[in-house]
């Protein structure tokens, strides 16, 4: 059955994710999606946003409380508030009867995030949260790997998240994920996927928990001789600081070691320029446009400093908001490295580590099944996924895959195929294979919550006698 009118969809929020992901997906494959509404805050990307997708003045709104004031307009609500503004329009949209597709994490504390998948049991529609990991061609390799038994039946899952160093510096040292007052723990705000991508593989419910992790780095007793509370303050470590604000803003320097790794020839030497040869670079840049792009860079994390990203107003945003703070004196209280120890009910283990001092972006894994193993890589630059058969003494390499720029969407390309999947399931009706449903994003919620409780208070978790607290029994069905 061939579909040819795309569904309608209203966005609120129209920050990083609303309009660089899912409402650029909207402008890419116009004959899927349309938006047709905005609700954001902010003058100037509302008025962005509204521009690149030809809205009617009255579908331009302020606040998500005018947006969702009346009668439904569009098929879904895709909602990309920060996280403790999840769970209000969320709510509020599906009894409008939309159909939600909401960023993670689903909400901020465990209560909303009970409330969400009662509401969506409720009333029958649909509440897809974009735990996008399931979606990209790496994870459903190894998921597809371990359902059709060619390791065996799994004992050990190691799973590490390798947050870049600038990446968690931007995110969660300067940005919006700094303090847990404003966000949400780290383990929940970042890793929901990881805890996600667990229960998945695995299939059962788990057990027990039991975590342990600290801020232990980003704090003025490890700042170094010199340093000042914002980089442009004359700060004398500049030179021999990795986290000097214009070095990652404005140079653009981790940015420009990945492009090092591109299968591109012309970007491997624009980067390769850039970095080594700076005064050449320099002159090269006013005479061949293309090297301009290093200069006028304005994607992610970039794209998030400010709202004026000519170079003038990077500057300005460095000496003036928290992105240009020096990281050993920002005040952020959420942890910098985190591990995480899980149980299952069918006596499987897993470790997961989480940590913000990576040399490169992503994740990696090894899972050892009672026939073979499986070890991944799914890096910023590439993703490869090697299976060992134990009897044979044999290597396989499953998947080999290119990364960042090679890919069309973010998340190894889990962003635009979570968006496919989701479009699909709302024109054909297609709910029995759902990738994710709102209970299954609960659990890596739920194991989330307990990890950290676990974490404050230095004890084992037990997942049974949590939910029997939270009478999840009643609660959401």
């Amino acid at each position: 059955m061939e579909i040819t009118n795309p569904i309608t969809a209203v966005v609120i929020g129209a920050g990083n994710r609303g309009k660089d992901v899912y409402g650029r997906y909207a402008l890419i494959y116009p004959d899927k999606i349309t938006v047709v509404a905005v609700a954001e805050p902010n003058k100037i990307r509302r008025d962005e946003f509204a521009t690149q997708h030809n809205l009617e003045p009255d579908m331009i709104f302020e606040t998500w409380e005018d947006l969702l004031k009346h009668q439904k307009v569009a098929d879904v609500a895709i909602i990309t508030t920060q996280d403790q503004m999840h769970a209000q329009p969320s709510l509020r949209a599906m009894e409008l009867g939309y159909q939600v597709l909401l960023e993670k994490p689903m909400a901020s504390n465990l209560e909303e995030c009970i409330h969400l998948v009662k509401k969506a049991n409720e009333t029958g529609t649909q509440l897809r949260i974009a735990q996008v990991l399931r979606y990209t061609q790496f994870f459903q390799a190894i998921k597809t790997i371990v359902s059709e038994g060619k390791i065996g039946e799994i004992m050990s899952i190691d799973l590490r998240e390798n947050v870049s160093y600038f990446h968690y510096a931007h995110s969660f040292v300067r940005g919006n994920w700094s303090k847990l007052e404003n966000s949400s723990p780290m383990i929940l705000a970042k890793s929901c996927h990881d805890l996600d991508l667990l229960y998945w593989l695995v299939g059962v419910p788990v057990r027990n928990i039991c975590s342990f992790g600290s801020l232990k780095y980003f704090t003025p007793n490890n700042a170094p001789q010199g340093a000042t509370k914002r980089c442009l303050d004359g700060c004398t470590a500049a030179s021999s600081c990795k986290y000097y604000a214009p070095r990652i803003y404005i140079e653009i320097v981790p940015l420009l070691r990945i492009a090092t790794k591109s299968s591109s020839r012309k970007v491997r030497i624009i980067s390769k320029l850039a970095l080594n040869y700076p005064t050449i670079f320099d002159s090269l840049k006013k005479i061949i446009p293309s090297f301009r792009a290093v200069e006028n860079y304005d994607g992610w994390p970039v794209s998030v400093i400010s709202d004026d990203l000519s170079l003038n107003g990077k500057w300005n945003a460095l000496k003036t908001n928290g992105y240009g703070k020096c990281v050993y004196f920002a005040e952020n209280d959420v942890v910098d490295h985190q591990v995480v120890i899980l149980e299952f009910e069918n006596e499987v283990t897993a470790t997961f580590t989480m940590h913000g001092f990576s040399h490169e972006e992503g994740r990696t894994i090894r899972i050892d099944g009672t026939k073979g193993t499986i070890i991944g890589e799914f890096l910023a630059s590439h993703a490869n996924i090697f299976m060992f058969n134990h009897l044979e003494g044999t290597e396989q390499l499953v998947l080999s895959q290119r990364m960042g720029v090679e890919t069309e969407s973010g998340h190894g390309g889990g962003d635009f195929a979570l968006m496919d999947s989701f479009i699909n399931s709302i024109q054909m009706k297609e709910t029995n294979d759902l990738l994710t449903t709102a209970e299954d994003s609960f659990e890596s919620h739920i194991l989330a919550f307990a990890a950290e409780d676990s974490r404050l208070q230095k004890k084992v978790i037990s997942l049974d006698e949590y939910r029997k607290q939270a009478d999840l029994e009643n609660n959401i069905r």
